[in-house]
């Protein structure tokens, strides 16, 4: 078994040619379009546009590699934002493999586990949409059922709680005042939380982490 350094060297190459190749295969897409349409783009307007959405989005991505990586791992890591959402469905799949293996951040183990979760979430995803697209036209009409359209608008609330509470009810101190704060937030400033999600993840974070240290300083936890 190759050592913890030599064997995250090597998968800090590979994460940076796929990448790339992920990357190359994205930017393919228009580009082929263009190629055989023979539309192009404004090119005065689409780079306004990408410096628009860069200034957006680009801080974002900046935050959401130094919040999520530590927690991944280096292999986890490149995989994840290979293949995206994070938030919603790697990041809660890493942390709950984690906990039931009981695994430490920084180890080998930690790896592997964070590598496995990763690549089994991915899988499941992609095998549940492929199912959910095959049987998106027969199932139409009960998706569109006036009874359970208010359902569908609590998915992610109901599922977030859930994941949540699994976490809080351990960690009650630690949670208490981060909590409260992106509770405030919310009724405070409802734009900014939802449009600037990973700026205010990253300040629950920071939060969270200044409040365990305060904690453990005092000897409370």
């Amino acid at each position: 078994m190759k050592p913890l350094l030599s064997y995250q060297d090597s998968m800090h190459r590979q994460g940076r040619i796929f990448t790339v190749l992920g990357l190359s295969v994205m930017i393919s897409i228009p580009i082929l379009i263009m190629l055989f349409t023979g539309v192009t783009p404004n090119i005065h307007q689409m780079v306004i546009g990408i410096g628009v959405l860069s200034l957006i989005y680009l801080p974002g991505g900046i935050v959401e590699v130094a919040t999520y990586s530590p927690i991944l791992g280096t292999t986890a890591t490149y995989l994840a934002f290979i293949t995206g959402n994070l938030a919603n469905l790697k990041i809660p799949c890493v942390m709950n493999a984690r906990q039931i293996v009981g695994t430490q951040v920084g180890t080998e183990e930690n790896e592997v586990v964070s590598t496995v979760s990763v690549v089994a979430s991915t899988l499941t995803t992609v095998t549940i949409m492929t199912i959910g697209i095959i049987m998106l036209i027969p199932l139409r009409p009960i998706l569109s059922s006036e009874v359970l359209q208010p359902a569908f608008n609590w998915v992610v609330s109901a599922l977030f709680g859930a994941l949540g509470y699994k976490y809080f009810k351990g960690n009650l101190k630690i949670v208490a005042i981060p909590l409260l704060l992106m509770v405030v937030l919310a009724f405070l400033l409802p734009g900014f939380v939802i449009g600037n999600i990973t700026i205010v993840i990253m300040v629950g974070a920071v939060t969270s982490v200044l409040v365990a240290k305060l904690l453990y300083d005092k000897k409370l936890i």
